[in-house]
């Protein structure tokens, strides 16, 4: 109507009229100027999306990347394995001069007795022994014996004096405790491996050496599934293994 003013304009059906475009020149309502940013995005210097989780020990949103008390991050299962296969063959290659000559022996019985077993098969004989001779026993053991030595002499000088053996070295990772950096002591290291030696030691008593060497393999599995990626030889040294 025309009584107390000019009306404001209406479309079809009643409803306010959109506002046109802005005059050539003026930004759009809401709409930010040149060099300013949009509302809600991060200006230069500020945390990007994801930052915030690396810190608090997260690599991507949503995944956990476990780490020490004070934030080293903790080495991955698979890097382990490769790296104490390395360490046993260099262990093992050192040791040689020590343990060849009773390995040789050794090696010497096992393949006779398999030889007089194939022949006796062959010609129709009964097998009258499944274990092998008590003259192999001679041999295998002073073998056995000086290569865990030689594999904890190995394992405690590396250790104590790199933090990491050089199997170690080459996948990235090492040895300390879990609350204290720096290289392990040599009290940690002599529990961690000693450990294990003891799981093989036992594993060669009759009847129950079946059960320690079960419990060796959970051993290396344990940090598949524990918390702190410790396994149990790390548990009772109190140490973790770390990227570096």
């Amino acid at each position: 109507m025309y009584g107390g003013g000019r009306p404001e304009p209406t479309q079809y059906g009643g409803q306010p009229e959109q506002p046109g475009p802005a005059p050539y020149g003026q930004p759009l309502q809401d709409q930010p100027q040149y060099g300013q940013p949009y509302q809600g995005q991060p200006q230069y210097g500020q945390p990007q999306y994801g930052q915030g989780f690396q810190q608090q020990g997260y690599g991507y949103p949503g995944q956990r990347v476990h780490t020490t008390p004070d934030g080293q991050p903790l080495s991955g299962w698979w890097r382990r394995v490769f790296a104490r296969i390395i360490d046993w063959l260099l262990a093992g290659l050192i040791g040689l001069p020590l343990t060849g000559y009773f390995s040789y022996h050794y090696g010497q019985v096992v393949w006779q007795y398999l030889k007089d077993t194939m022949d006796a098969a062959a010609s129709g004989a009964t097998q009258t022994s499944t274990t092998l001779p008590a003259e192999a026993y001679k041999w295998m053991i002073p073998a056995a014996l000086l290569g865990m030595a030689v594999s904890f002499a190995y394992e405690f000088f590396f250790l104590t004096r790199k933090g990491a053996t050089p199997g170690k070295m080459a996948l990235g990772i090492a040895v300390r405790l879990r609350d204290v950096p720096g290289n392990p002591p040599g009290s940690a290291v002599a529990k961690r491996y000693g450990f294990m030696i003891l799981l093989n030691l036992l594993g060669w008593i009759p009847f129950v050496g079946a059960l320690f060497f079960f419990v060796g393999l959970i051993n290396y599995l344990w940090p598949l599934w524990d918390d702190k990626k410790q396994a149990l030889h790390d548990k009772i040294a109190g140490t973790n293994v770390v990227r570096r």
